[in-house]
């Protein structure tokens, strides 16, 4: 399998890397959350920028992305999360893929999530786009309903990784135990059997929270964890998830 690296963080070996995302509403409060992450053990941040309230203008995203990184000492990995897969600000395709193409070619980022089911032409220009420029994709599902069967995660997975994902995301939620059970027994037949590139899994909620901390166990390379306001039930904070997953270490 293979690794990503960006700067000093390589994803998909050793311990799971803690990603911490800024949710902030304006450009103040964005630097302000920047400020306090910069000095946090965490690994990466992820600036999802549907909760900012100039995302329907690109150039403000692009342009703000820059003041972003001058602060951060960490990798910047940058995300639109739709509506439909629990975002908090309705774009058509044609705004989330013009508003994609405008950060790749003028703003600052490492990595960029896209959804794996969003329109498939587009999907596959904004990935050789975002790689002709250096930038990771990080392709992802989510399901705030429900957990579907392993084979389906299996199965949506494989296709992330068939369109060129450089990791692979999936996360739903558990309605009972045997939810989560499914969930880490499709990340391990993922790792063990397919998995080309690493993947980040997780059940989300309080019932969940075990996937976010035993993914050394079963085949996940990342994990979120929050500083402040959480963008996903059951994200643990960071301090709490650096040690656990340091407890939770394998030899």
């Amino acid at each position: 399998m293979k690794t990503v690296t960006i700067d000093q963080v390589t994803i998909g070996e050793g311990l799971p890397k803690i990603i911490v995302p800024i949710v902030g509403k304006t450009k103040e409060d964005l630097l302000d959350e920047a400020e306090k992450v910069r000095t946090l053990d965490c690994d990466l941040v992820e600036w999802r920028i549907d909760f900012f309230e100039h995302v329907q203008d690109p150039q403000s995203v692009a342009t703000l992305s820059h003041n972003l990184k001058a602060i951060l000492n960490k990798p910047l990995l940058i995300t639109f999360r739709t509506k439909k897969e629990g975002g908090v600000c309705e774009l058509s395709d044609e705004q989330y893929f013009n508003l994609y193409k405008t950060i790749i070619a003028e703003g600052e980022l490492d990595l960029l999530d896209v959804e794996l089911f969003m329109p498939e032409k587009e999907v596959a220009e904004t990935i050789e786009l975002a790689h002709q420029n250096g930038i990771k994709i990080i392709m992802c599902n989510h399901d705030f309903d429900k957990t579907p069967e392993k084979n389906e995660l299996v199965t949506r997975l494989r296709a992330m990784q068939d369109k060129g994902a450089d990791i692979c995301k999936i996360a739903v939620m558990p309605n009972n135990s045997a939810d989560v059970l499914t969930l880490l027994a499709a990340t391990r037949e993922m790792h063990e059997e397919f998995a080309k590139v690493p993947l980040i899994t997780m059940s989300m909620g309080a019932l969940g929270m075990v996937s976010r901390v035993s993914g050394q166990v079963f085949g996940s390379a990342a994990t979120f964890g929050s500083a402040g306001t959480a963008s996903a039930p059951g994200q643990v904070p960071v301090v709490e998830l650096r040690k656990m997953l340091a407890t939770l270490k394998l030899n």
